[in-house]
């Protein structure tokens, strides 16, 4: 058996993949703590020791949710167009 249809694609997972919805929430998080940076001024870091977390945290989820979404569109879960039944999956009889 083959994975592709008639018309000769695969069926992949697609949005329903989970590599997709963690990378997108951890891009949407990543991008909320840019905007957080970016409204709020060079007053970040003062609690931090200088270093202003918010902005190399969001630097840090947006570069790790790109790879997940990047994973996901590179090598996509094909979905099987059968699935067995009860009686074809019994163990062979010796």
């Amino acid at each position: 058996m083959t994975d592709l249809d008639k018309s000769g694609t695969k069926h992949t997972a697609g949005a329903l993949d989970i590599r997709n919805v963690i990378g997108a929430l951890l891009l949407a998080y990543g991008v909320i703590l840019l905007v957080t940076r970016l409204v709020s001024g060079d007053e970040g870091g003062a609690k931090t020791d200088g270093v202003n977390a918010n902005l190399w945290a969001g630097i840090v989820l947006v570069v790790v949710g790109g790879a997940f979404v990047a994973w996901s569109r590179l090598r996509p879960v094909v979905v099987p167009d059968h699935t067995p039944t009860p009686e074809e999956m019994k163990p062979p009889q010796h």
